[in-house]
């Protein structure tokens, strides 16, 4: 919805002015006429570039709000409160970030809007998955009962990211730290060093030597090294929107020891559990594959999706369309065929995303236990040269005394 700014007369002849919000002026003109006002002047308010660029940046809504908005507003139309009740209370509840989304879908849903055309109005914070889940929810008229449903994938989703993610905390530290502490020593520590070793006129040993231009490279082309590395990240995320490009990056990941089979199983974990859930929730099977494969974040399974979609269109099974592409692991295909003709397909798919879990769970303890070693070794090797890069000059000096 749209601002405008107001400046009114109320029933008793005093001077009113603020904003109101709605989708065009005719109607923010009738809002401002049921509240008593006689309007003066109304007009469109045009943020500044400061408030667009606060807004962008502190107006995030995390996935916390989302979770807990889907929630409580499956509880309160639960317990039988009208849509725009609840609406109103959460606005309240949220935090300013969400309670500025969920006043925009207040009064949407007021102006006669649908709950799901609301939500749409909101792409960087409802997902295709969740528009699609309520839309089934209003038309089957069990929209408290699928938003309680969204809400538990959402915590699973959340927990699996959290687990993954804190399994990679220490390696990630370890590496930040060592990072910076060689960025110290080649800025600051090293050049002070060699300016002495020079003083003294000091016999530099190779590995010395290599330190000192490494040093002088880091002290005085740190821009250069910025730029290049700033250029870099724009360039790939140029080539990121080429398909292509993301064919080849999802191939090299895939090829990686333990890394590509981590990311494989995050891939099927999300297939598998939001499927199923699309699918329970009453969305027929090639659109609820339509709109899963948008949100794989792989090129590859991307693809493999869009076949089998076509192959189930066209009257294949969905446990023959999944096998045909050859990306599946031969389990799914099997389990999904057995959930076909239980009638249970729901069901299996999530036991099948409970597998996976378990399994990118496990590969998760296997990449941290390989990295330890790893980086315990690394680390090694550098304080092993940066000791004897900066201690051999020092025992020259002292041999010739």
């Amino acid at each position: 919805m749209k601002k405008f700014r107001y400046r009114a007369k109320d029933k008793d002849g005093g001077d009113r002015s603020g904003l109101v919000e709605a989708n065009n002026i005719k109607q923010a003109a009738k809002i401002l006429r049921e509240k008593g006002l006689w309007v003066i002047t109304i007009k469109p308010q045009t943020p500044g570039v400061l408030a667009e660029v606060k807004g962008s940046f502190f107006k995030h809504v995390s996935f916390d709000d989302k979770v807990n908005f889907t929630r409580q507003l499956s509880t309160m139309i639960n317990a039988g409160l009208p849509i725009t009740d609840a609406l109103n209370l959460l606005e309240t509840q949220s935090s300013p970030a969400m309670a500025s989304v969920v006043g925009d879908i207040l009064r949407r849903v007021e102006s006669g809007n649908s709950l799901t055309s609301a939500l749409q109005k909101h792409p960087r914070v409802f997902e295709p998955i969740y528009i699609a889940l309520v839309r089934a929810g209003e038309a089957a008229g069990v929209l408290d009962k699928i938003l309680a449903r969204l809400a538990d994938n959402l915590d699973k989703d959340k927990k699996f990211r959290e687990e993954i993610r804190g399994a990679m905390i220490y390696p990630v530290i370890v590496l930040i730290t060592m990072a910076v502490v060689m960025g110290v020593m080649f800025v600051f520590v090293l050049p002070k060093m060699m300016s002495i070793y020079q003083d003294f006129g000091a016999s530099l040993p190779m590995s010395t030597k290599v330190l000192i231009a490494v040093s002088q490279l880091a002290s005085h082309y740190w821009e250069v090294f910025l730029i290049v590395l700033v250029g870099l990240a724009v360039l790939l995320k140029i080539l990121a929107r080429k398909p292509a490009f993301r064919g080849y990056y999802d191939r090299f990941l895939f090829k990686l020891p333990i890394v590509g089979k981590l990311r494989r199983e995050v891939i099927l974990v999300e297939f598998t559990r939001t499927l199923g859930l699309l699918v329970k929730s009453g969305v027929l099977v090639v659109e609820a594959m339509r709109i899963v494969r948008k949100s794989l974040g792989s090129s590859i399974y991307a693809e493999a999706v869009k076949q089998a979609e076509s192959e189930v269109e066209k009257g294949l099974s969905l446990a023959e369309a999944l096998d045909e592409t050859g990306v599946f692991p031969p389990l799914l295909p099997r389990m999904v065929a057995v959930g076909e003709e239980t009638g249970k397909i729901d069901e299996v798919l999530a036991k099948i995303s409970s597998y996976f879990e378990e399994q990118a769970n496990s590969s998760v303890k296997g990449l941290t236990t390989a990295l330890e070693p790893l980086i315990m070794i690394v680390l090694g090797v550098g304080v092993g040269f940066l000791a004897i890069a900066i201690l051999m000059p020092i025992y020259n000096l002292t041999s010739q005394f």
